[in-house]
């Protein structure tokens, strides 16, 4: 938190490294501004508008360790990134995504051909069909 650079009683700046300073309003906590940073000062960020992607990789490593245990699978059985060759992946890979989901819902946590997660093995699945659309649509 700064306390010397800003005087106003009801709101308090507080600095993170990677999003810069804020102004959080203490009487109303919902509320908190990025006040602007000149570009050129020293240890300023241009990044506020951009993907927090330590968020994903920091939170969800359990899960991604279990769909990267998938993925490894797969290239072992069949061959390293052959999956970005398969024909009519998109639609392939949505529904093997899909079975995979209702084994689950059905009360089969674990796939009997991998031993893994039938969740690890769908997400792994939507993975594919959304790098594959992003792929084919950009």
């Amino acid at each position: 938190m700064i306390t010397d650079a800003y005087n106003n009683k009801n709101d308090e700046l507080f600095e993170d490294e990677n999003e810069g300073t804020f102004n959080y309003n203490l009487n109303n906590p919902t509320k908190v501004n990025k006040l602007e940073i000149d570009q050129h000062s020293p240890g300023a960020k241009l990044d506020n508008e951009k993907p927090m992607l330590d968020l994903v990789l920091g939170d969800f490593a359990r899960a991604l360790q279990e769909v990267g245990k998938v993925g490894t699978m797969g290239a072992r059985k069949y061959s390293e990134h052959g999956w970005l060759s398969v024909d009519r992946g998109e639609t392939r890979y949505l529904s093997a995504g899909l079975r995979h989901y209702f084994f689950y819902r059905e009360g089969e946590e674990i796939d009997p051909e991998s031993g893994l997660s039938h969740l690890a093995h769908s997400a792994w699945n939507a993975l594919a069909v959304l790098e594959l659309y992003l792929r084919n649509n950009k």
